[in-house]
């Protein structure tokens, strides 16, 4: 039912816009990375204590911390080795340990108050390598430098005196910031939806596949699901948790299909600007199917402690010029420590697995 006492969504996009962005923090946090941004400038440590300036909830992520552990298997079907020699994209099945999740640093808050998701993936090669990749539920990134994003975690953190962002601040930040423009038109339609199954999941980050001869290519990635709207629960009056009680339906039906899809990028196309999508007519190719087969809590699943560094990658696939891209993995780092340091201090609390585990 609609409130009347609140303002219809059109009039109040920013206040979408500050969720969203919050949303993505630790998608796509910034940081101080091999001196390309100067410590007077910003540093992961001031980006993570930007991020929870909203709340300290120890143990948990600071950005991204309501989630569930998700297990299954890549099926490639071998259209994407062409492109990229990593062994994830031969023909057959690569295990993976993945994880739904919120934005905001708030573990209990209700699904419905934010209208973006996240899918983040660990894959497990045969030959012991890795490749970790976020993705969210939106097309573009609202920034694309790592200062532009501390100024914006600044701009809307919310004020001690109502607990909400100030909405002077939050609109000069935006009206200094126009290439904020293609999110914002998007997040004034946003809405949440009633199930991670039925979303589709982007990289936004450019980044390289590399083919058996060392030839790059540019390419972005996304998840796109098998799963309809009407497969589930969808949310239920008073029930703040309804994701997960929608994934466990839906699981308990049978596993849960997403098309890896990826486009490549053309000369020309920017690979160092998260704002920016690339034009519709590029080439895309379905790699294979990702299924996820069961589902655990956060607390005790696989995922648990899982830093979801996106620039940890097998040989096949590298990174771009895109700032964001080492700006995250050092921040993700940050908030990493920080959360498993409180965990090892938590009576009762299972082990905290050290950073070397987790890098």
């Amino acid at each position: 039912m609609t409130d009347p006492s609140r303002p219809p969504p059109s009039r109040q996009p920013w206040r979408w816009a500050v969720i969203g962005l919050a949303v993505t923090a630790l998608a796509a946090a910034f940081a101080y990375v091999a001196g390309w941004i100067t410590p007077q400038r910003v540093t992961s440590h001031r980006i993570v204590d930007a991020l929870q300036a909203g709340g300290i909830h120890p143990g948990f992520r600071r950005n991204h911390a309501k989630g569930v552990c998700v297990a299954g298997y890549f099926e490639s079907n071998g259209a994407a080795a062409a492109y990229s020699k990593a062994s994830v994209f031969a023909s057959g099945r690569t295990p993976f340990v993945g994880r739904f999740a919120l934005p905001g640093g708030n573990p209990y808050a209700p699904d419905s108050s934010v209208p973006i998701r996240s899918f983040a993936l660990r894959f497990s090669l045969p030959n012991g390598e890795q490749w970790r990749t976020g993705m969210n539920s939106m097309p573009v990134f609202p920034v694309a430098t790592p200062q532009a994003f501390y100024e914006q975690l600044v701009a809307t953190r919310p004020d001690p005196a109502t607990g909400k962002p100030d909405p002077k601040r939050a609109g000069a930040f935006f009206a200094a910031h126009p290439e904020t423009g293609a999110f914002l038109a998007w997040v004034k339609t946003a809405k949440p939806s009633a199930s991670y199954v039925t979303e589709t999941y982007e990289a936004l980050n450019a980044f390289y596949f590399v083919d058996a001869m060392g030839k790059r290519h540019p390419v972005r990635w996304k998840v796109t699901p098998e799963a309809s709207d009407d497969a589930g629960t969808g949310p239920q009056a008073g029930d703040p948790d309804y994701l997960a009680h929608d994934l466990q339906q839906r699981l308990a039906q049978g596993p849960q299909r997403w098309h890896l899809r990826v486009t490549l990028g053309a000369p020309g196309d920017p690979t160092n600007d998260a704002t920016k999508v690339w034009p519709a007519d590029r080439h895309v190719i379905d790699a294979g199917t990702l299924v996820i087969e069961s589902e655990q809590p956060q607390d005790s699943g696989p995922c648990r402690d899982v830093n979801y560094d996106p620039t940890i990658l097998p040989s096949g696939i590298e990174i771009s010029d895109d700032p964001l891209l080492p700006a995250r993995s050092s921040a993700y780092a940050d908030s990493y420590l920080r959360r498993t340091s409180e965990e090892a201090h938590v009576p009762g609390a299972a082990h905290a697995t050290s950073p070397s585990e987790h890098p």
